[in-house]
C-alpha cells in the first residue's frame, strides 16, 4: 500500500513545504497543472491490496456479502487493513457482483432471443459504479 507522506499534500511535497503552510490559504503553495488555485487538499492515494489480502477478501465475500461489526474488525486486523478499507472493499465488490449478475442475466435472455428493455436497475448500477469509494486513512 502506498500513501502520501503524513502531514503533507502533493503540492507541498513537491515544493518541500509542510502541510501547515497551505491549509486554508494558498499563499505559499506553488501553482501547478494539478491545482485549481484553491487551498491545498490531501490527495488520497488508491489502496493497492496484496494478492493474499484479495484472496481472503474474496473468500469472505463468497461466504457472506455483508461484513459488519466484530467480523469486519477482526478481518481488518488479520489482513493489516483498516476497518474502513474492508468496508469499502465489500461495498465495491457488491456493486461488481450486481453488475456481473445483470450481465449474466442479459446474456441468458439474449441466447433465447429475448430482448431485455433498459430498466432502472441497469442505470442504477452504472450510477453506483461512478460512486464507488476507495478510502485510505
Amino acid at each position: 500500500m502506498r500513501s502520501v507522506a503524513p502531514g503533507r499534500c502533493r503540492c507541498c511535497l513537491l515544493a518541500g513545504l509542510a502541510l501547515s503552510h497551505c491549509v486554508g490559504t494558498n499563499s505559499l503553495c506553488p501553482a501547478g497543472p494539478w491545482r485549481s488555485g484553491g487551498p491545498c487538499k490531501m490527495k488520497r492515494v488508491r489502496t493497492v491490496f496484496k494478492p493474499e489480502q484479495l484472496e481472503r477478501l474474496e473468500q469472505e465475500f463468497l461466504k457472506q456479502q455483508y461484513m459488519v461489526g466484530t467480523e469486519r474488525v477482526d478481518l481488518a486486523a488479520t489482513l493489516h487493513l483498516t476497518e474502513t478499507q474492508v468496508k469499502v472493499w465489500f461495498q465495491n465488490r457488491r456493486i461488481k457482483w450486481r453488475k456481473q449478475s445483470m450481465e449474466q442475466k442479459a446474456a441468458k435472455l439474449s441466447q433465447f432471443g429475448v430482448i431485455q428493455p433498459a430498466t432502472a436497475d441497469s442505470t442504477d448500477i452504472k450510477d453506483h459504479e461512478e460512486d464507488t469509494v476507495d478510502v485510505e486513512l
